[in-house]
């Protein structure tokens, strides 16, 4: 017995060969009912669909690229999550680009890697491309989205950091502190969008909006790790004599640090010092931090969603290409204010 067709699958079906197709390749233009059928149908015959004459046929891989500067990072991580989850329910294969801090690395996926043929379309996460990069891949017709700020050229989902970083501050702020601290991130790491300094400007801007001064030794920074902020909040909370009442740290993780530095003090959170983080991290919940929920998993799953109409779109076009590049859009993704027990009135 030779092996199952597509027209053999068809026929168990009770299909058209063209739904078959549509339903077996994950697009979206395919009713449940029909779809249970095609796949049953595959089961029974063994029927695997061949992606490389789908390809020929319709001039995709089935293939995103995601650029990531750090996968080990909680919310890359996550956003890899978001990503990948939204594009198997797609049918879709992802291509994971882990480019870290070496410059070499980079530039080859983002001149090299990133213009082969077997990409459909890319992510960029927390990554400034240029504008030339940005144009290579529009011509060639790959459709970009970037995460973490706006791209010209190209579709974005960003949150506005500064906004939310002074929103927390205000927080802390409308609870009647005035001997607030600041965990920024290090230099190293305000790169391309430049996240720790937008954040410390929120907070800086807060409280020289409501008269407070900033003191310099309250302003420390970690590596955006717990481990980091341990250790930079013990230093911070050393000195009884001269302790915030509360902080403002730039990541929940970096939140959660301090949280851990303080106890080492015998401090309690909230009622000697109060603590509110940015980002929506699960161990948040744990440690009831305050925080400001940004949602990464959901901002990957937007993204993946936002190419695969990009896609779908272009395939309708007479010339298959990619929908012209005035179309992009920059969102702001909606975030979420949580309010825990981390902070509190100050007691004195």
């Amino acid at each position: 017995m030779g092996l199952a067709g597509i027209k053999d699958v068809a026929d168990r079906a009770g299909l058209s060969i063209a739904t078959v197709s549509r339903a077996l390749s994950g697009k979206a233009n395919v009713s449940a009912k029909s779809r249970q059928l095609a796949k049953a149908a595959a089961d029974e015959l063994g029927f695997v669909p061949s992606y490389h004459a789908s390809s020929l046929a319709s001039g995709r891989n089935h293939n995103v690229g995601l650029v990531v500067p750090s996968i080990h990072r909680w919310y890359f991580s996550s956003v890899v999550e978001g990503v990948s989850g939204t594009l198997l329910d797609a049918g879709y294969d992802l291509t994971l680009y882990n480019v870290g801090d070496r410059p070499e690395r980079r530039h080859s996926v983002l001149n090299d890697f990133l213009l082969r043929k077997r990409l459909d379309a890319v992510i960029a996460v927390a990554l400034v491309l240029s504008e030339t990069e940005i144009n290579q891949l529009l011509a060639i017709h790959r459709p970009i989205v970037g995460i973490g700020g706006a791209l010209a050229g190209a579709s974005t989902i960003r949150i506005d950091d500064a906004r939310l970083a002074r929103t927390a501050t205000e927080h802390l702020l409308g609870l009647g502190h005035t001997r607030i601290a600041h965990i920024t991130g290090e230099a190293e790491l305000n790169q391309d969008f430049k996240l720790p300094g937008i954040r410390r400007a929120g907070f800086e801007a807060a409280m020289q909006a409501a008269g407070r001064a900033i003191r310099p030794e309250w302003v420390v920074s970690a590596d955006f790790t717990i481990q980091g902020a341990y250790a930079s909040a013990r230093h911070l909370l050393a000195s009884a004599a001269g302790r915030p009442t509360a902080v403002f740290a730039a990541s929940d993780e970096m939140a959660i640090g301090a949280i851990l530095a303080a106890r080492d003090f015998g401090l309690r959170v909230p009622q000697d010092l109060s603590v509110i983080g940015m980002d929506g991290h699960e161990l948040g919940e744990v440690f009831g931090l305050t925080t400001i929920n940004q949602d990464a998993r959901g901002q990957g799953a937007l993204a993946a969603r936002m190419l695969l109409e990009t896609l779908d779109a272009g395939a309708k076009r007479p010339d298959k290409g990619t929908p012209p590049s005035a179309a992009a859009t920059d969102r702001e993704y909606p975030t979420e204010f949580l309010v825990r027990n981390s902070t509190a009135v100050p007691s004195t």
